[in-house]
């Protein structure tokens, strides 16, 4: 009974990591492609297109990296009897203050104008939110 339990954990989390890959990717596109693409190329600081869609494979690496590991922490933290959305905005909460200090340091040691580290800071940690409504909705029920 223990062995398929810990299977069906297994495909849960395989599940959601996929499902998490996804929509961090996609995340991804619309935060960085798309809503600060003009902020990007105004600092000079990225490379051309060209040369990230050589780098593409690394891209798709770091975002399956991070799916993985934003899931395993929600899985080994879930709480059963608490509802899945506060659970999940509270763990979007966390992994952001991760995140945001990392473009706060961006900001002090690279050229960044004051205006686009802000809008990274507010657009991670959006996505952060969500993604972490996201994960707990793929766990609503289960936990510890």
């Amino acid at each position: 009974m223990r062995a398929k339990r810990e299977l069906l954990m297994d495909k849960k989390f395989l599940i959601a990591w996929l499902v998490l890959f996804v929509l961090f990717m996609a995340g991804g596109i619309v935060v960085h492609g798309i809503l600060l693409s003009a902020d990007y190329l105004a600092t000079g600081l990225m490379r051309p297109e060209a040369e990230q869609q050589e780098m593409m494979l690394l891209m798709v690496l770091a975002h399956v990296l991070i799916a993985g590991a934003f899931v395993w922490i929600y899985a080994r933290g879930a709480e059963k009897d608490k509802p899945w959305l506060g659970q999940g905005l509270r763990f979007g909460l966390a992994v952001a203050a991760l995140v945001v200090p990392i473009y706060i340091i961006y900001y002090v040691v690279q050229p960044t104008p004051g205006a686009l580290a802000a809008k990274q800071i507010v657009f991670e940690t959006t996505m952060t939110l969500i993604l972490g409504a996201a994960v707990a909705y793929l766990y609503r029920g289960q936990g510890r």
